[in-house]
Formats: structure tokens, sequence, C-alpha cells
């Protein structure tokens, strides 16, 4: 089974949502991705909360509780032979006519999905490149994960592949923002640096892990390109791929999965994951 909608699983060519869906008119939904690990959520907790302040600030009413779509997260494993997954819950706004009518959406389209999981050895490197798109405002006051992802797809166009090669955003004031699909962070003697919010990113769940847990103060702020090329560890963040280590942007080189402070962190990552499968 693909995906989960209104207590019922289905596969993917069997699942519809209506073309009066203000998601797909007007562009409105958000979402979460996260993946298992041995069946569990990890910091979904923190997932939930992040939806849920998007959805109140568009005026969306979700029709569940957390505790159903972690059930629902268990019924589409148990469905794939009990295997992880990568998940998507999404919330498009609902149906309604054409036009902007309503001043708040009560019945919305709530979808979970899945796909399997590509599981990549931890500490597999990536290179990186500036990107030639600049990063968009935010919808609101602050950027929320949602149906508004042009600009990510047009990022995306000019890398050739996702799996092996980031592209990392510059505000139109040239400040390094956020990759296509990732969070940004960066060492220069000791001191770990990473964009602010006031860039108008993304607050990424892994990048808020990070800061709340990191032995060493994480300075956050505006950068600009040749500070991040100056550094001496870059990595980037994000629930799905965790925290991968960048060898180079450009030619500028770096200590990609040998960087001790990048080394330490994912370590402390991976052993918080063990510890909430074992409370659990």
């Amino acid at each position: 089974m693909d995906a989960w909608k209104d207590g019922k699983l289905y596969k993917g060519k069997d699942l519809t949502v209506s073309a009066y869906d203000h998601g797909f008119l007007y562009g409105l939904g958000f979402f979460e991705t996260f993946r298992t690990y041995e069946g569990q959520l990890f910091l979904w907790d923190e997932h939930w909360c992040r939806l849920s302040r998007a959805l109140a600030d568009f005026r969306i009413t979700m029709p569940y509780d957390k505790e159903t779509i972690a059930s629902a997260v268990k019924e589409l494993t148990k469905a794939n032979n009990n295997e992880d997954g990568y998940f998507r819950l999404n919330i498009s706004a609902g149906i309604h006519d054409i036009g902007l009518q309503p001043t708040e959406y009560d019945k919305p389209t709530v979808i979970l999905f899945r796909k399997a999981l590509h599981v990549v050895p931890r500490g597999t490197e990536k290179t990186a490149v500036w990107l030639e798109t600049t990063r968009n405002s935010p919808e609101s006051l602050i950027r929320h994960k949602s149906h508004h992802y042009a600009n990510n797809v047009q990022a995306r166009f000019e890398v050739k592949s996702l799996a092996s090669l980031e592209g990392i955003f510059l505000t139109s004031d040239g400040f390094v923002a956020e990759g296509i699909t990732s969070n940004v962070f960066w060492v220069k003697d000791g001191q770990i640096y990473t964009p602010s919010l006031q860039t108008g990113i993304l607050a990424g769940i892994t990048r808020d892990w990070l800061i709340l847990n990191s032995a060493t103060p994480v300075h956050e702020g505006l950068y600009t390109q040749g500070m991040l090329e100056d550094a001496d560890e870059v990595f980037i963040t994000n629930a799905v791929q965790e925290i991968v280590p960048i060898t180079s942007i450009g030619d500028k080189r770096f200590l990609g999965n040998k960087g001790p402070v990048y080394m330490t962190l994912h370590e402390a990552y991976v052993l918080q994951i063990q510890e909430e499968r074992i409370d659990r």
C-alpha cells in the first residue's frame, strides 16, 4: 500500500484528489516528511508542532490528532512487510468553489504517503554548488513547509542529481540561506554557524535538534558566501538523510566525513534515535 486517507489504505493508482481542492487551485497546503526507524517515528512531536503552526496560520482545521496519524504510519508499515519507509503527511486545504471565498478551511484533504526508504550508509558524502536561483521570500512571517515549492523545483533543475549533490541558495541580499532540501551548517576554528531564520529559511526539525543538542553553541546570523567557503567543515541536515557531510562547494574543499564536529554531532543524533526506540 502506498498511502492512507480517511482511515483507509490505498494503492497510488487508486488515490484521488478533487480538482476543486484549494491545494490544487491555489497551492494552499502543507506537509511534513519523515522516516521510521524499526517502525518508530523520530522527533514526531516536533514535526507535529511545526505542521500545526502552519495550519493555524492559514486557518486549516486538522481533523486528526497526532496519535491517529502515528497509527496510520504503523498501518502502512505493517502493510509493507514491516519495512521502514519514507513518509509525507500532506494536508491540502480542501474542496471549495473557484475563488477566494473561504475565511477558514474546516474540511482539508489529509493524505499520508509512503514510499520505499532508500537507506544510504551514514557518513556518505555529498558535494554542493551555489545556485543561480535566488531563495524567494516566505509566504508569511515565517517559512512553512508548504505547497509553494516552485522556487525549490526551479533550483532542482540546476543540479543533475540530489542523491550526490546539493544546491545552496543565497538570498536576494547575497546571504547564505539553505539547500534545496536541507539546512546548512559549517564549522570554522571549532565554532559552528548556520543561517538565521531571518534569511527566510525553513526551521528544519533536524536543524532545531542540532542547535539544541550541540555541545558547542551554534551561531545563527547573516553570513556571506565567502564566510561559508572559508569553513573547515560543512554539513547539511534533513529528517530523512539525517546529517550529511559536504566535501566541496565548487573548488573549495572541506573535511567531509572526517570532520570532528560532524562526527560528534551525527554520533549524538544516532544515539538519541536508539534511545527513543528503547524507551518505546
